[in-house]
């Protein structure tokens, strides 16, 4: 018995070791290192403890048919087929990169079109804000109506003729600046702007508030009608308001208004603040209490409460005659066109909005000038002017006869001027001293001088179409 047991199992270096000398568990009967050597050596890699000596073992085949089987063609799906259909990794990241732009540009998109929407809101409230400020007189419009007949025909085609009113109410914000007469208003400051048709020049002309004039009969605030009179110019604002001066303009220059601006104290205020002040040079300290206006000699700049005490200024200032401020508040201005133009503001949407604001709020319109549109329309047809063809002076002028506190027009030295804007004709305007110097005698608007009793010889008429003034491009500080 003992030998067919030796025969059938064979010699002892010839027989594995039975599987009931293997552990079950792996927690006995040999090391895992014996077991692992054991799995690697038969090729099934199980770990289980199994026999795989009789070579049917399907993951040990499937192993084998990995290794040495070559895999069938399948569809050409763009796929790994023996990966369970996953992308390969050349394709993946380019695929997840393509979702991730795409998630990228849709929400791009989307906050593109929010931000446009917001400034499309933004601009749009900001327009009707500004459009807003602007206040309506269109009473006027129905007073010139009814004077239709008499009022002048207009000449020249494309040109424009506005009057601009400086307001001189003490009521209400302007009461700091005088005695609360109950809202009356007074023509501070008058100046008929003539555009050229071209838009290559634009020429304001002052008229003194102390000048006689032709008034019309004129319409009064409770509907009383008052008698025609030749008296003070600026009264014809006090009895008629707007119609009643532009009337009164008319007549004295046969030229037709085409639109008209009333500007108060407070808006000039601000638009100097908007432009962040304008610079002066002034010979001699200035100390009027009158004007809220102190002021040490030399170069500085001017916000606007100064500014406005300065234009405003009489009696502290020269000689204390209305003309010598006339000159000052047109070299002002003209500095102030110029800062406007020299620094871009018309041209920069966020430093024009300040502008445009002080404006708006400070100015009461003809319908023809009621929006914003009518407005920048303006002021882009006269944003191409030359500083130096942007010109200021006073109508030609002298000393009444009957009062030398009051003033009247040299002729035919108005009459001229007068003809030359109806006709869109140049104008030439030099500095007083220069006019001097090129011997036409004394300047024909008497802004030489202070055209009053202390000066009896200013004015005299002369033939030369030149008149005194100054321009836009002139520095305040070489006045």
């Amino acid at each position: 018995m003992d030998a067919d047991v030796t025969d059938s199992a064979g010699t002892p270096a010839d027989q594995e070791p039975p599987a009931e000398n293997k552990p079950q568990d792996g927690s006995r009967g040999g090391s895992q290192e014996d077991s692992q050597g054991a799995a690697a050596q038969d090729g099934t890699g199980k770990a289980d403890g199994t026999d795989g000596t009789d070579g049917t073992d399907k993951a040990g085949e499937a192993s084998r048919g990995a290794e040495g089987a070559e895999p069938e063609p399948g569809p050409d799906t763009g796929t790994d087929t023996d990966s369970g259909g996953v992308q390969t990794w050349a394709d993946r990241p380019k695929d997840g990169i393509a979702k991730r732009r795409s998630h990228w540009l849709r929400w791009t998109a989307l906050a593109a079109s929010f931000l446009v929407l917001i400034a499309a809101g933004v601009g749009w409230w900001l327009y009707k804000k500004l459009d807003g400020n602007i206040r309506t007189d269109t009473s006027v419009a129905a007073e010139l109506k009814a004077y239709e007949k008499e009022r002048p025909t207009p000449v020249a085609q494309d040109a424009q003729n506005i009057l601009l009113i400086g307001s001189d109410s003490r009521s209400g914000d302007n009461r700091e600046y005088g005695r609360d007469d109950g809202g009356s208003q007074r023509s501070d400051t008058t100046i008929l702007l003539h555009l050229a048709a071209d838009r290559k020049s634009a020429t304001a002309v002052s008229v003194p508030r102390d000048l006689m004039a032709d008034i019309p009969s004129c319409r009064t605030a409770d509907k009383k009608h008052t008698r025609e009179q030749f008296a003070q110019f600026n009264s014809a604002f006090e009895l008629g308001g707007t119609a009643c001066t532009i009337r009164t303009i008319e007549r004295m220059t046969g030229i037709r208004v085409d639109h008209h601006m009333v500007v108060d104290f407070n808006g000039f205020k601000d638009m100097v603040d908007a432009v962040n002040g304008v610079e002066i040079c002034l010979k001699e300290p200035i100390n009027d209490a009158d004007a809220h206006l102190k002021l040490p000699a030399g170069r500085q700049k001017l916000d606007g409460e100064e500014a406005l005490g300065y234009v405003r200024a009489r009696k502290s200032i020269g000689n204390g005659s209305d003309t010598e401020r006339m000159d000052r508040q047109q070299r002002f201005l003209g500095a102030l066109v110029n800062k406007m133009q020299s620094n871009g503001v018309l041209l920069n949407p966020t430093r024009l909005y300040p502008v445009l604001d002080a404006a708006t709020k400070s100015l009461t319109t003809d319908p023809g000038l009621d929006s914003l549109k009518d407005l920048y329309d303006l002021v882009r047809g006269m944003r191409n002017v030359p500083t130096d063809k942007v010109q200021f002076l006073t109508v030609p002028r002298q000393p009444y006869s009957q009062n030398v506190n009051r003033d009247e027009l040299i002729e035919p030295d108005a009459s001229r001027l007068f003809k030359q804007l109806r006709e869109d004709r140049p104008v030439t305007v030099v500095p007083a001293d220069e006019l001097k110097d090129k011997g036409a005698g004394k300047a024909t608007d008497g802004g030489a001088s202070d055209g009053k009793p202390d000066d009896p010889d200013s004015g005299s008429p002369t033939p030369e179409p030149t008149y005194s003034g100054s321009s836009a491009a002139d520095d305040l500080c070489k006045q």
